[in-house]
């Protein structure tokens, strides 16, 4: 009898060990991805789908190979480029048939990748028309995806680096970055009613002069046909918490 009972302990142990093996593989293959996923490689966008790159000239040239990004996925739809920042990257939006999150997990190539890409939600139009558009984007601990907005964290970064660059075929948007912020993690364009003229001029208000602890702020005129986009990612060690930046378009020129 005893020994059944053993041997049934030890079975019991034998399938807690299991499990616990099992765990500890997935939360390191998760934690090793983190640190070690090179899905924000920059350079190998830009050698991908640039003509004759050169990073000091980018926001005045728009020499974007839309072709072979379009050839790659037709998922992506404009390019973001924040000068003094490791942002750099193509951006897109999951198709109907998939879900507003695929590109959490998924690169450009729409292949699994932790670093995922920087998109949109269907949420947003792609032209950047939104009263509030959106963008995300990882807190990569090798400095990729969006990590590098945390830079806006530092008083004297946010007072020099002021502009947030968008490129579409034919077109440059100019953003005025005038917020950053730490907020809660709500899902924005689902808390507010943008389309209410009040909701939108108190969520404006709100931006101008956030209530965090963390944040730096210029000053920008807003108003009801104001196009805001709201960069969002991760704060380190808090699960509840993302840190935004935002900017007003400035300038919407044609290019060639």
């Amino acid at each position: 009898m005893r020994q059944k009972k053993r041997s049934k302990t030890r079975i019991l142990w034998g399938i807690i060990f299991v499990i616990a093996l099992v765990i500890c593989l997935i939360s390191g293959y998760k934690l090793i991805s983190y640190f070690l996923s090179n899905g924000g490689d920059t350079d190998k966008y830009l050698e991908a789908t640039t003509t004759n790159f050169d990073s000091s000239q980018f926001a005045e040239n728009h020499n974007i190979n839309w072709t072979k990004l379009k050839e790659d996925n037709r998922d992506i739809y404009s390019w973001i480029y924040i000068p003094n920042t490791k942002v750099n990257y193509p951006v897109v939006q999951s198709s109907k048939k998939e879900p507003d999150d695929f590109y959490l997990n998924h690169n450009i190539y729409k292949k699994y990748e932790f670093a995922g890409a920087i998109y949109s939600e269907k949420h947003n139009t792609l032209t950047y028309s939104d009263p509030v558009t959106i963008l995300y984007g990882h807190n990569m601990n090798n400095g990729s995806m969006f990590k590098t907005l945390h830079k806006f964290e530092e008083p004297s970064f946010f007072k020099k680096n002021k502009y947030i660059y968008i490129y579409m075929p034919n077109r440059k948007l100019t953003f005025k970055i005038y917020a950053a912020y730490e907020y809660d993690d709500r899902h924005i364009i689902n808390s507010f009613d943008f389309s209410d003229k009040k909701i939108l001029k108190k969520y404006q208000k709100y931006t101008l002069n956030p209530d965090s602890m963390i944040k730096n702020t210029r000053k920008v005129s807003l108003n009801t046909n104001s196009k805001i986009i709201t960069l969002s990612t991760c704060t380190d060690g808090a699960e509840n918490t993302r840190y935004l930046v935002q900017g007003v378009l400035i300038k919407d020129e044609q290019t060639n």
